[in-house]
């Protein structure tokens, strides 16, 4: 049994963590690894936040996002429309032309813009997050404004968001 860690040093070790991490990781692998519950480790997250390190919470766990200044990514929004039946399509066309979808944001006639991190990055993504959506029988946010949504995809080269726009554009996902 790996001995409890505390206060600072279990958010330190949090942060390490998540720093070295490719992929997203769980409430409650964090917990597991540091001998809490997964509430001290929402609560870490949220002091680790308050103090402005840019960790998000995704549909698959805890990202720490890199700094501007460290990103060589291109990012574009993309406003689209289409019902929740076609959320896998549209997922799976950005991502097999290199994209990933960093959020999703509707506009909300009393909240304003509501925007939910995803990070969907490959076709195993996509089906969880589908899986997820399903197995809560939650609805999707585009649910909430007649399938009018955006999407901030991001890729290491211009010419991958080109493609991916023009892909979704052809299957009639784009608003112009």
């Amino acid at each position: 049994m790996t001995k409890k860690l505390t206060g600072k040093a279990r958010r330190d070790s949090l942060l390490t963590w998540l720093q070295e991490s490719k992929t997203p990781l769980t409430g409650t692998e964090l917990a597991d690894k540091a001998n809490v519950s997964r509430q001290a480790i929402v609560q870490d997250i949220s002091l680790l936040k308050a103090h402005n390190h840019p960790i998000i919470a995704t549909s698959n766990g805890y990202l720490y996002m890199k700094t501007e200044n460290e990103k060589a990514d291109f990012r574009r929004v993309i406003a689209c429309k289409h019902e929740g039946k076609d959320t896998k399509e549209e997922l799976y066309t950005i991502v097999d032309y290199g994209a990933t979808v960093e959020n999703v944001i509707i506009e909300h006639p009393i909240y304003g813009d509501l925007k939910a991190s995803l990070m969907i990055s490959s076709r195993a993504d996509v089906d969880q997050f589908v899986h997820k959506i399903e197995e809560k029988n939650a609805p999707y946010l585009l649910e909430l404004t007649d399938g009018i949504h955006n999407h901030t995809i991001v890729a290491n080269d211009e010419r991958k968001l080109d493609q991916t726009y023009e892909a979704l554009k052809e299957k009639g996902f784009i608003i112009e």
